[in-house]
């Protein structure tokens, strides 16, 4: 089953039915994936607008590198499921790890679009900071699920360590994103 290609009904009567897959992760993927889709409308409604012309080279880049995060989470939403279905331990790794690190890479775009980003938006910026941090810990537990099946301490070791770093990245992120948020909703 491809659901990138599906509509969002089929996918959530398939994830809420008894079947193991779509399961948690094929969900952070397309968590993750809406998380995208939010950074590119804000970019989108950025664009061309009085103001932002000193950033348009800048935010042209940041939409087509949404655009193309987009398309990898919405590939590891299928990714996922054939991984969970293969009953192969190491495609069932790679995927939530592939996952984590792009939500990683995909959280680095919020910080900018708080000072370049239109601020009719900016509640959108920090549901997308949330949405990836979200994703990333869900893919962080398949992670450690398939690290504990493999049995194997160095590449356990190895990858635990990567996830650390990035965890305290993307939460640092995901934190100072929702508090400048809110100093600006506020006032």
């Amino acid at each position: 089953m491809e659901y990138k290609n599906q509509n969002l009904s089929k996918y959530l009567d398939d994830l809420s039915a008894r079947v193991s897959a779509p399961g948690g992760g094929s969900a952070a993927a397309l968590t993750a994936a809406m998380g995208a889709g939010l950074i590119a409308m804000m970019v989108n409604f950025t664009l061309g607008k009085p103001g932002y012309g000193a950033f348009e080279a800048e935010l042209k880049k940041t939409l087509a590198k949404s655009e193309r995060l987009r398309n990898d989470f919405l590939d590891l939403v299928d990714l996922d499921v054939v991984a969970y279905r293969s009953r192969d331990m190491r495609k069932a790794l790679d995927v939530p790890l592939m996952l984590a690190r792009l939500c990683c890479e995909a959280a680095k775009l919020c910080p900018p679009l708080l000072k370049k980003g239109n601020p009719n938006l900016i509640t959108d910026l920090a549901i997308a900071a949330i949405f990836f941090e979200a994703a990333f810990i869900s893919a962080c537990f398949n992670v450690e699920i398939n690290l504990k099946s493999l049995n194997d301490k160095r590449l356990a070791r190895g990858i635990r360590k990567e996830i650390g770093q990035n965890t305290k990245t993307i939460q640092k992120i995901r934190k100072n994103t929702e508090a400048q948020v809110g100093k600006i909703i506020r006032g």
